[in-house]
């Protein structure tokens, strides 16, 4: 069962240590099944209570996974895995299309911003004890979650995106449990559910979003928590329409005890309206991250949700970090009211670029997705070949396994480094490296 390697110790702590130790080595790989609690009882000479006690230990730290009578089994994606790591290094003269960043010239100047939050700090420091979030923050933050139709709730400031939805699952949810993520989806996101000891269930998503079928299947078998992205989805660019919204309200209203997650990173850098789905379970929240409308740098994004979600996030959030710095909320506060980012004229240049992308693959033959944000999601047959015979005609983009679960094989395109004249030969490149794709659902 665990070939050459032998699980050592006396103690609960010593039993799980030294399946910590084999699992870093390699020794025991990921899926590798565990002995039964009482066989490995016996063959140490020890207590089962024992054994089921390191059992547990290994199982809250998200190192085993254990299926009833199926047995125990090293987690299939440790903690450790990360699909950051599966990319391509743009060498030099090859044009890099791969790094989901924002274009640098539709970013403001904070210079201003950070010298009003300065100054506002000389005048009135922010001293232990006070309120964590700064009052116009929460203010400006709330009045435009009230002018799209997010239903009421307090208001929270976190480090981005990545660590409100920590926050929010690691409040409700405990090790073992089933979380809907979008398939395609956010790499990192896709990480982060497996570190935290959860089980992540891949929903298919089109243009519109995640299928409102498969949601349903996925919430029948148990799944305690959904994640969906509002718009701009990484990495297709799917929006969720208001149409999808009604009949994911319906899916979800049929499981009031499901946790909600929603990500509207989109906002301020995309012209789509927001179709709220929270409100229909008793727990949710929409975390709206200013990364990529004003700069990945400022770390900021306002959160809401219902009041007992909210107080548990800045009741812990309290005894970690404190508090997200007032001078970067303060600094986002001057951005808001300074008018510092015409969204508008934001997301039309991106919409300039993406649509020209997609269209102009289509007049090829090469079908792809993009509705939405910056980037554009393009079906392959070869994966590994696509991205190599791209890089050989000066263009880097990501694989898309950094992005998917079951589905199949593709590229992600982000086109924020793109100028227009280079949208045709791109796609040109494209067509010549993927050839036509098969005409399918990438969900």
């Amino acid at each position: 069962m665990l070939g050459e390697y032998r699980i050592e110790g006396r103690r609960a702590s010593e039993i799980a240590a030294s399946v910590e130790r084999g699992v870093g080595s390699g020794a025991l790989q990921p899926g590798q099944l565990l002995p039964p609690m009482r066989e490995l009882a016996t063959e140490l000479g020890v207590n089962p209570n024992t054994v089921a006690a390191a059992y547990r230990t290994l199982r809250e730290r998200g190192v085993i996974e254990t299926a009833g009578r199926r047995g125990s089994r090293v987690r299939p994606k440790p903690a450790t895995t990360a699909r950051g790591s599966i990319r391509v290094e743009a060498p030099a003269g090859v044009r890099d299309a791969s790094e989901g960043n924002p274009a640098p010239a539709l970013l403001p100047d904070l210079g201003a911003a950070f010298a009003a939050a300065a100054r506002r700090n000389a005048e009135r420091p922010v001293l232990y004890g006070e309120p964590e979030v700064d009052e116009e923050f929460a203010r400006l933050a709330r009045a435009a979650l009230d002018a799209d139709g997010v239903p009421d709730g307090p208001i929270a400031a976190t480090s981005g995106s990545l660590d409100a939805i920590e926050r929010v699952l690691n409040a409700h949810l405990k090790t073992g449990d089933a979380v809907v993520v979008e398939d395609p989806g956010w790499g990192s996101l896709l990480d982060l559910v497996p570190a935290l000891g959860l089980r992540p269930v891949p929903v298919p998503v089109d243009d519109e979003g995640p299928l409102p079928d498969a949601l349903a299947r996925a919430l029948g078998g148990g799944a305690r928590a959904v994640i969906v992205t509002a718009r701009a989805q990484n990495p297709t660019g799917a929006a969720v329409t208001a149409e999808r919204a009604a009949r994911l309200r319906e899916v979800l209203a049929a499981h009031p005890a499901v946790l909600l997650v929603e990500d509207d990173h989109g906002h301020d850098f995309v012209d789509v309206p927001l179709h709220p789905l929270g409100g229909v379970t008793d727990h949710w929240a929409l975390v709206r991250s200013v990364a990529k409308a004003y700069g990945p740098d400022l770390r900021v994004a306002a959160l809401t949700g219902d009041p007992v979600t909210l107080d548990r996030v800045r009741g812990r959030q309290r005894l970690g970090p404190g508090w997200v710095s007032h001078l970067l909320q303060r600094a986002v506060v001057h951005l808001w009211t300074s008018g510092a980012v015409d969204s508008a004229a934001v997301a039309g240049w991106y919409a300039e670029r993406r649509d020209g992308l997609v269209r102009a693959l289509a007049a090829r033959g090469v079908r792809a997705h993009g509705v939405t944000g910056m980037n554009v999601w393009v079906p392959v047959a070869d994966e590994t070949g696509a991205v190599t015979r791209l890089l050989a005609a000066g263009w880097a983009v990501a694989p898309g396994a950094r992005f998917r679960s079951g589905t199949g094989a593709a590229v992600r395109v982000t086109v924020s480094g793109l100028a227009l004249p280079d949208v045709e030969p791109l796609a040109e490149a494209i067509a010549v490296a993927a050839g036509p794709a098969p005409a399918r659902a990438y969900g």
